[in-house]
């Protein structure tokens, strides 16, 4: 198995910086959007995006929910071990809000599929958009793409795009594994 180093620390700030920026031109104070990290990586990418956009640039009261996609996914039955959900917090009102989707890696698009289905049982949003960190564009099963992308990576066969997070492997690195 080896590993390539696809983003650094360095290019990752870079990025979320740049992302937080587009989603400035286009939704100015967030006043009426909400951002919903999808349970579990895209979590922590979406509260990158929330300390970005307080700190850098002034902005209060965002509006951050996790969605947990578990059981709303077309395979969880398919799994020869027991699920595990994650813990979904929206604590806010979704209806008429323009919803962001934050997600690490949009790989196949059905996860997003999912998040679709899922936000449906807290309203009806006005607009749906997409952020990711890594868009492994030619291995999409859904007509899905976003609005907001990080990097592309054409990852091919057994290849894997990993995103570790400071918060949780202990460094901010995005790698491609090969087989």
């Amino acid at each position: 198995m080896s590993q390539k180093v696809l983003l650094t620390s360095k290019e990752m700030n870079i990025i979320l910086h740049r992302l937080a920026c587009q989603l400035v031109e286009n939704h100015n104070n967030l006043e009426n959007s909400v951002l919903i990290g999808i349970q579990p990586r895209g979590v922590y990418l979406a509260h990158r995006i929330e300390k970005i956009l307080e700190e850098e640039y002034g902005l209060t009261g965002i509006k951050l929910g996790h969605l947990d996609i578990t059981f709303y996914r077309d395979d969880f039955r398919r799994s020869d071990k027991p699920l595990e959900a994650n813990k979904t917090r929206i604590d806010f009102v979704v209806e008429d809000k323009r919803v962001i989707f934050i997600d690490d890696v949009l790989y196949t698009g059905r996860s997003i599929r999912a998040a679709l289905t899922a936000i449906q049982s807290f309203g009806r949003p006005k607009e749906i958009e997409l952020l990711t960190l890594i868009d492994r564009r030619f291995s999409r099963h859904l007509p899905i793409q976003p609005d907001y992308n990080g990097r592309q990576v054409d990852a091919i066969n057994e290849e894997k795009v990993k995103v570790n997070w400071q918060e949780n492997e202990g460094e901010d690195a995005v790698y491609l594994i090969s087989k």
